[in-house]
């Protein structure tokens, strides 16, 4: 008697076109990140809208800052600026998102793009109209045009990377624009702990501010260059894997 054969399982058309990345067992769908970025962009989205309905007219719930006395322009910008970009710009870096609806992804972005430099035109204009902020010093003032002009350029060349269809390009420098902007976020963690160790002081407050744009950006070139130490480690083990044996000689 002849044991019957088992017929092999039958796999859909959808299941044989997916890939390998897809396939893979218990991979994370890539939310973590994009959360992380909306947690630490909740601390100044949240004091912008106080600020914004401080201005409107109503209940004074943070500090009054006479610098801003009426209703100006540049600031409202900034506010609502940032707000588009930090929030909007957390769904850029969903992949399985983006993969799936490209359509909005090049629409976001188009957003993003015109948010980022709304952000970073105000920030100069504010730096440069305005009265100094209580406490800031000649390092800040300095610090906030230089990072304010390297986004303006990050999302600039970002754009015409973009419009030459260089991808890796467009990412890197949108990465970093985007770090740019959310820096505000760490300040406020920067801030604190300096504050907590080394006490009050002009120029502790513009080195704690300045921290949080170093340590952004250098995250966002971690993040910017991790693929392609990926792809060197993947290569090296293929390598080695394939390698043909040496004959012993005779």
């Amino acid at each position: 008697m002849t044991t019957p054969q088992r017929a092999a399982p039958q796999t859909s058309p959808g299941a044989q076109s997916a890939s390998p990345r897809d396939r893979r067992a218990g991979q994370p769908p890539g939310w973590p990140v994009p959360a992380a970025l909306v947690a630490l962009s909740a601390i100044p989205v949240a004091a912008g809208a106080l600020r914004l309905v401080q201005l409107a007219g109503g209940p004074d719930l943070i500090p009054a800052d006479h610098r801003f006395n009426g209703f100006p322009a540049a600031l409202v910008v900034h506010i609502v600026g940032a707000t588009v970009f930090a929030l909007v710009g957390t769904f850029q870096f969903v992949p399985r998102f983006r993969r799936s609806h490209r359509t909005w992804h090049r629409r976001a972005g188009r957003l993003v793009a015109g948010a980022g430099l709304a952000v970073a035109g105000s920030a100069l204009w504010l730096t440069l109209f305005y009265e100094a902020q209580p406490g800031a010093g000649d390092l800040l003032y300095i610090l906030r045009l230089v990072f304010a002009s390297a986004m303006a350029a990050s999302l600039l060349l970002g754009v015409t990377a973009i419009r030459r269809r260089d991808i890796a390009a467009h990412r890197a420098w949108m990465i970093r624009a985007y770090a740019i902007g959310l820096a505000a976020g760490t300040q406020a963690f920067t801030d604190g702990i300096a504050a907590a160790i080394f006490g009050t002081g002009e120029l502790r407050s513009d080195l704690a501010k300045g921290a949080g744009w170093v340590i952004n950006l250098a995250v966002a070139e971690w993040v910017i260059r991790r693929p392609a130490r990926r792809r060197n480690r993947r290569h090296s083990r293929s390598t080695t894997t394939h390698r043909v044996p040496e004959r012993a000689p005779a």
